[in-house]
């Protein structure tokens, strides 16, 4: 039997998981330079610093923001790739692409923290959201139809995988929407739901989320 390059490309599970380590490491390493000493001329008092630094406070939310979100989408890349038996060529290329995703969230950051008040930078940070996670659905439906999932993932635990990944994209759609009435209401839900998926309260409701 011969074998086509494109049957043997892009095998190992651990060489994804480790270049997705570096790349998440990176992409939240850069989000944090967004938050420079202020630059406002000269500050003699207490209160001068004191109101420098509440200039600071949009970077400081969007950084908060991006931290949460990219520690949320690299454990749930790591869920996925626990249920992985093999990789193949093109899972390989959807995760580059997912990390593609990941390496645009400095600038969609920066965007936002910049421009706090605009929908438009609201909308674009979003959007870095959305690729995320369908990306991330992607990839988990492509190794289901691909025979490419261990036998520890049964029907219920993928199923779940993607009851997360749709619910969280929902939250976010309407958490991206609330810009209709000011960006800010936007990012404090988006910020709130973030924090309840880092947290993962012990309450009925919100457990199921």
């Amino acid at each position: 039997m011969t074998l086509s390059y494109n049957q043997v490309a892009g095998r190992r599970l651990d060489r994804i998981a480790a270049l997705s380590d570096g790349v998440f490491a990176i992409a939240m390493t850069l989000i944090v330079f967004e938050i420079r000493v202020p630059d406002v001329g000269p500050i003699h008092s207490e209160q001068d610093l004191w109101n420098a630094l509440l200039g600071l406070s949009p970077r400081l939310v969007t950084y908060l923001l991006s931290f949460l979100t990219l520690g949320i989408f690299w454990n749930g890349q790591q869920t996925q790739l626990n249920y992985f038996a093999k990789a193949d060529r093109d899972l390989t290329w959807i995760q580059l692409g997912f990390l593609a995703a990941v390496a645009l969230m400095p600038f969609s950051t920066s965007l936002l923290a910049e421009f706090i008040s605009f929908r438009l930078a609201l909308l674009a940070y979003w959007a870095n959201i959305v690729l995320l996670g369908l990306l991330l659905y992607a990839a988990l439906a492509y190794a289901s139809r691909g025979g490419l999932l261990s036998e520890d993932a049964g029907s219920a635990a993928s199923a779940l995988i993607r009851r997360r990944i749709v619910v969280a994209q929902a939250l976010y759609a309407f958490g991206a929407l609330l810009c209709v009435v000011s960006t800010y209401w936007s990012i404090a839900f988006i910020v709130l739901v973030q924090l309840n998926f880092a947290i993962a309260p012990r309450i009925p409701v919100l457990s199921r989320l």
